[in-house]
């Protein structure tokens, strides 16, 4: 199993404790360096975005969910493969959050407010939001911006300085100091120059071309955008994305101009695969289990928007649902279905989330079985139905549902999660081993804690204590509560019963924990679970 304890840059304790005491004292940060071919290595970039998205899951400031989780990094790589930097890290997230904005940060981390997916009118149209984002970083903007800002706080530090620092307060204070704190950062890192704009716009744009979605969709999106200044409203009541994304006429006519010139060069591209079967299979490698790889090109018979089909208007409602009122939105749902205009299987699909959410299972089957009777196949409408099931107490047909769809997919997360927190559910011991079995493999790639959670209570009730206190300590780690893990790790080394490989498992997890702890504990940095700074021994 993957060890999630990183050996975390000691500046990030540092620059936590400095912004705590920022109301005393002047900011202090550490100089990295003023060459910005040489701010900091790919390395360190990672580091800090992935701390900072790692405080943002511990103050529940981001979406996580399983199923939204693998669509936005589907749809993020599927840009990026098209991008001309295809094998630089990225990741993608959503941030739980209505304020319509998205933003990039270092490492490749891109984050998404599920108020900008919720008004979002196609896929091409996030996607070409998130196409703008790729380009930011690409095009080295981030680093020209910190190079630019060295005279104030430095960027990459800043960063680390929201995230860290939110988890000195607690409840809504924390997420009021981390989204000031990424305010600080967005200010810094997005208010680019307009040349940056403009270049992150074509670079976008070409991307988003080659990625087979509408390049016109960037302009579109944005010139919705830009008629919200039109309204006479002050800047405050402006989205936050026209704040740090300043629009103007002359950017979306550019946009619109570029999406021109490449829709006249697309027109020549061939529509269908150009090798038949036989021409295929002499000129690739076989594809284990695909009978016929040119089954795997799509031909554009894609599903028609909004239908049951339609993965983006799914997820689209699954955002809405997840990050808002799911009671008032079951309400919503079921006043507006009376409409035929607002009736797709979308909407039937968000009322039927919104219904498991608020625990009336069966009412959601009903919503659910004519949606799968047009698009049997639907992972998506599966998962839901076999949601549904359980909720409504019918865990034998959900099983089935699951069990049919992990031998499809194997590796899906979001099948394997339910799955296994439905075995659990069975109470049996064997059971309890089969959701430990379908969780392990997810684990050296996650950082998600809810998995770790569910894979130490599948573990604990399987009989395996020893994995199962160790996954407790990885997902208490992961929700921001390291002193908490490291109590948890020095007590399971106590025990006399482990071999040699567990006891060395554990020692190393201490050991890459301890410096972090130490740095907390020196610069007196608050923590959910040492909340004066001091304590913890």
């Amino acid at each position: 199993m993957r060890q999630p304890f990183p050996r975390l840059l000691l500046l990030a304790a540092s620059t936590a404790a400095t912004f705590v005491a920022g109301a005393q004292e002047a900011v202090r940060l550490p100089d990295l360096g003023s060459s910005a071919n040489a701010l900091i290595s790919p390395r360190e970039a990672e580091d800090y975005g992935a701390q900072m998205l790692r405080q943002m899951h511990a103050l529940d400031l981001t979406l996580d969910d399983a199923l939204l989780d693998q669509y936005i990094n589907d749809l993020g790589f599927r840009l990026v493969a098209a991008s001309d930097r295809p094998k630089d890290h990225f990741q993608f997230f959503i941030v739980r959050d209505t304020q319509i904005n998205a933003f990039a940060a270092p490492g490749g981390y891109i984050g998404v407010n599920a108020g900008l997916i919720n008004i979002t009118q196609s896929e091409s149209e996030l996607a070409g939001v998130i196409a703008h984002e790729i380009g930011h970083i690409t095009q080295n903007h981030l680093y020209r911006a910190f190079e630019a800002s060295k005279k104030d706080a430095p960027l990459l530090a800043l960063v680390l300085l929201g995230a860290i620092a939110a988890g000195s307060a607690g409840g809504d204070a924390a997420a009021g100091v981390l989204m000031g704190g990424q305010g600080l950062l967005l200010q810094r890192q997005i208010n680019f120059t307009r040349k940056d704009e403009i270049e992150a716009d074509r670079v976008g744009i070409q991307t988003l071309a080659n990625s087979g979605f509408d390049p016109d969709a960037m302009a579109d999106f944005f010139g919705r955008m830009q008629d919200t200044l039109r309204v006479g409203e002050g800047e405050d009541a402006l989205p936050a994305l026209l704040q740090t994304h300043p629009v103007t006429l002359d950017r979306i006519s550019d946009a619109r101009a570029r999406a021109r010139v490449l829709e006249d060069r697309l027109k020549d591209r061939p529509k269908l695969p150009t090798l038949d079967k036989a021409s295929w299979e002499k000129s690739t490698a076989p594809v284990l289990f695909v009978k016929d790889p040119t089954t795997l090109v799509s031909t554009g018979n894609a599903a028609p928007k909004d239908s049951a089909g339609d993965t983006y208007a799914l997820m689209r409602e699954r955002v809405r649902v997840l990050s808002g009122d799911a009671g008032k939105l079951a309400s919503y749902y079921a006043t507006n279905l009376k409409r035929k205009d607002f009736d797709t299987g979308a909407n039937r699909y968000g009322y039927a989330v919104a219904l498991i959410r608020t625990n009336h299972g069966s009412q959601a089957i009903e919503q659910l079985q004519p949606l799968l009777a047009s698009r049997p196949d639907s992972v998506v409408l599966r998962l839901a139905m076999a949601d549904a099931y359980m909720d409504a107490g019918r865990s034998g047909d959900a099983m089935a549902i699951y069990k049919a769809l992990h031998a499809n997919s194997p590796r899906n997360v979001a099948v394997a999660l339910g799955y296994a927190k439905a075995l659990a559910v069975q109470g049996s011991r064997e059971s309890a081993q089969q959701a430990a079995a379908l969780l392990r493999p997810m684990l050296d790639n996650s950082d998600d804690p809810e998995i770790f959670r569910t894979y130490a209570q599948a573990t604990e009730r399987a009989g395996d204590s020893i994995r199962s206190a160790e996954a407790y300590a990885n997902s208490a780690y992961l929700s921001g509560r390291p002193f908490d893990a490291m109590e948890q790790l020095r007590r399971l080394l106590k025990r006399d019963d482990l071999d040699f490989y567990q006891r060395s498992r554990i020692q190393a997890q201490i050991a890459d924990l301890t410096p972090l702890l130490l740095e907390l504990r020196k610069r007196r940095v608050a923590t959910d679970d040492n909340p004066d700074g001091r304590s913890q021994q």
